[in-house]
């Protein structure tokens, strides 16, 4: 049967088809074989097991939208507040997810040059944060899945 991705669980790979019969089937991660993955939107052609579909395959040429992004709980405010007071220790950084800069920023402090160096860039940090948008602060810092 043919039929088009639902929606698909970006924690568990769990989602649902609706197919071209009008109705809708579950599918768990294991029941997919095309190498690309389960994305909304994707025109499929699968098997089907009582309400379950199996062997599920993508249709050549079909396109899809990607996943919708998965927010995590990081605050522009509390990265900010970080900067500002533990800033020479790259702890904002680390929050952030910038683990790279953020060992640079920790090995840098263990010098009287460094944490001058550190204490500057925590402070421009602090002001970036601050002064960013809310939606560009999203863009650059929050988690995304594909």
């Amino acid at each position: 049967m043919r039929g088009q991705v639902l929606g698909v669980d970006v924690t568990t790979g769990d989602g649902q088809i609706s197919g071209d019969d009008g109705q809708r089937y579950v599918f768990k991660p294991d029941d997919w074989n095309d190498r690309v993955g389960p994305s909304v939107g994707a025109l499929i052609d699968f098997d089907l097991d009582g309400r379950n579909a199996r062997r599920i395959y993508r249709q050549p040429g079909s396109h899809a939208v990607a996943p919708a992004a998965v927010r995590t709980d990081r605050n522009k405010v509390v990265a900010a507040l970080l900067a500002f007071f533990l800033g020479v220790f790259g702890v904002h950084r680390f929050y952030l997810g910038r683990i790279g800069s953020g060992v640079v920023m920790l090995i840098l402090t263990c010098t009287v040059v460094g944490v001058l160096v550190t204490s500057i860039w925590a402070f421009v940090d602090f002001i970036r944060y601050l002064v960013m948008s809310d939606a560009e602060f999203n863009a650059r810092y929050q988690q995304r899945i594909a």
